[in-house]
């Protein structure tokens, strides 16, 4: 699991034997649910009663778990359960666990903004699932679709950030918190390794400044992190955005969230050029908003983190082991390589400078 490691031996600073996947063991293949044991995990967990008769579905897409959809008289519920192997063509595994984190971090957030996060039902942690609400689409749409479409609202950028901004706000020095989340093990499966270990592989030159970013990530522990801020993960609610999937949740670096989404923001530049200074108008709203609200630290300490981490995943998203299934063109591809490639050679500490950089490329322009 830490093949980028032990094969390119370019992280002095990072040695493999201190890198927290080392100790993963392989997980065991996960026996596929059918709809007799979804029911029998809503009765345990109480979501229905034992005289109630749900009608389940598996939703098919999602690659990191198996999500059920739930008919009961009078409600929807939503079922889910993370795997130990998501379903990419590449070795990807993640410890199983992050089930229970991504409950908590829901639990937590919901706390902090009622609406930042859908309704809890129950949890069989034994059985590694939790249950639910189900949001529907028609009430809360997906910002990535509203995005595709061109339907780019600075508003709608400024309610993510000040959101995610109190969420960071609310945790930040927490012990408690940082006791819950801690979960560098599965933070490194998912994130560190195939965002900023496995483009080394293509890009070996790049080995130094990556890797010292993976260990500055890797050793930073500031506050809650949801380690998954994309707008497919976004659903624009009347109060309000609401977060999904939290399986990455992490006590550590909150540059990550921000990096994450404001680099989701630059690549849809490449899906729907004609939106390109729309989208470029929400990632300048969702930058300020944020820094504006943060309380914990210098707004320019985290700004600096943040440029820094931006165009390593860009980087990742065009050659790591989740790249965005919408940027086909290899003109594009070198486009944004070429943007990433010079930033991470000549780190900038603003964000503006990085969101003229992407322009001054003419990237999806």
């Amino acid at each position: 699991m830490n093949e980028a490691f032990t094969d390119t031996g370019i992280f002095g600073e990072f040695p493999a034997e201190e890198a927290p996947a080392a100790r993963l063991a392989p997980p065991p293949p996960a026996e596929p649910l059918d709809e007799a044991a979804v029911a029998a995990a809503l009765v345990r967990m109480g979501a229905v009663g034992s005289n109630e008769r749900p009608r389940g579905r598996r939703i098919e897409g999602g690659i990191s778990s198996e999500i059920w959809l739930i008919d009961v008289p009078g409600r929807r519920l939503c079922l889910k359960r993370a795997l130990p192997q998501l379903k990419l063509t590449q070795l990807w595994q993640a410890p199983t666990n992050r089930n229970r984190h991504e409950f908590a971090w829901f639990r937590v957030a919901g706390r902090i903004a009622p609406d930042a996060a859908p309704r809890l039902v129950g949890q069989d942690s034994a059985a590694g699932l939790f249950v639910m609400e189900y949001l529907d689409p028609a009430m809360y749409p997906v910002w990535k679709h509203q995005l595709r479409d061109g339907n780019a609202d600075p508003a709608t950028a400024a309610a993510v950030a000040s959101r995610l901004a109190l969420i960071h706000n609310r945790t930040a020095g927490d012990p408690e918190i940082a006791r819950m989340f801690a979960t560098d093990e599965a933070f490194y499966a998912l994130r560190i390794e195939p965002y900023l270990i496995a483009p080394t592989r293509w890009h070996p030159d790049l080995a130094g400044p990556l890797g010292r970013l993976a260990h500055a990530l890797a050793g930073t522990r500031l506050a809650l992190v949801h380690g998954d801020v994309s707008p497919k993960n976004i659903l624009v609610g009347r109060r309000g955005p609401v977060f999904q999937d939290a399986e990455c949740a992490w006590y550590g670096d909150p540059a990550f969230d921000l990096a994450f989404v404001l680099n989701h923001l630059l690549l849809k530049c490449l899906w729907n050029p004609r939106a390109v200074s729309r989208f470029l108008a929400c990632f300048n709203q969702l930058a300020e908003s944020y820094l504006a609200a943060v309380q914990w630290e210098p707004r320019e300490d985290i700004e600096k983190r943040t440029a820094r981490l931006l165009p390593a995943l860009t980087l990742a998203r065009i050659d790591g082991k989740s790249p965005v299934e919408y940027v086909t063109s290899e003109l594009d591809k070198g486009r944004a390589r070429r943007f990433a490639r010079a930033m991470l050679n000549d780190p900038a500490d603003r964000l503006h400078v990085v969101r003229e950089a992407w322009a001054a490329a003419r990237v999806g322009m």
